[in-house]
C-alpha cells in the first residue's frame, strides 16, 4: 500500500484513497445522466478525451445527494483497466500515512458502510477511513 493518500470529505466525514490509484482530480460542473442507471451513477464526464463514469459517493454511502459546490471534486481513479470518477464534497489534501498505521474497521463501521471502508487510521486529530475502491466499483 502506498504511503501517500488523497484526503476527501463526504458529508462531514474524512476519507482517504491511495494516491497511487488516483489519476487526477477535477472540479465538478456536472455530468451527463445515463438513462436507467442506478441512483449512485452521477453520469458520464469527458476527461482528457476519455469518457469516465462518475459515482456520487454520497449516494454510494446511502446519504442524500446535494447540489455541487465550488469545492465538489471528481477523483479519477484506476483499478485494473477500469477508470472511474468518485464525486466527493471536497478533496484538496495529500497525506503521508505509513501502511502499518491502518487498522481494520470496527464491525459497526463495516456494517454501516456496507464494506466500502476497508481500514481506519488516526492522523493527528482526525480519524480517517480508507475507501475500498474495488468494492465501490463492484470489483472486490
Amino acid at each position: 500500500m502506498s504511503e501517500l493518500h488523497v484526503l476527501c470529505r463526504i458529508a462531514d466525514v474524512d476519507y482517504v484513497v491511495p494516491a497511487a490509484d488516483v489519476m487526477q482530480m477535477e472540479s465538478f460542473a456536472g455530468a451527463t445522466r445515463v438513462p436507467g442507471a442506478r441512483a449512485e451513477v452521477a453520469g458520464l464526464m469527458q476527461i482528457r478525451g476519455h469518457v469516465v463514469p462518475v459515482l456520487d459517493m454520497r449516494m454510494v454511502f446511502g446519504l442524500p445527494a446535494i447540489a455541487p459546490t465550488l469545492d465538489s471534486r471528481v477523483i479519477v481513479m484506476k483499478h485494473g483497466e477500469r477508470v472511474v470518477g468518485l464525486l466527493v464534497d471536497s478533496a484538496r489534501e495529500v497525506l503521508k500515512i505509513p501502511p502499518g498505521d491502518f487498522q481494520p474497521p470496527p464491525p459497526v463501521v463495516t456494517h454501516q458502510t456496507e464494506g466500502f471502508v476497508k481500514a481506519v487510521v488516526q492522523a493527528g486529530a482526525r480519524f480517517l477511513m480508507l475507501i475500498d475502491f474495488g468494492k465501490v466499483i463492484g470489483e472486490e
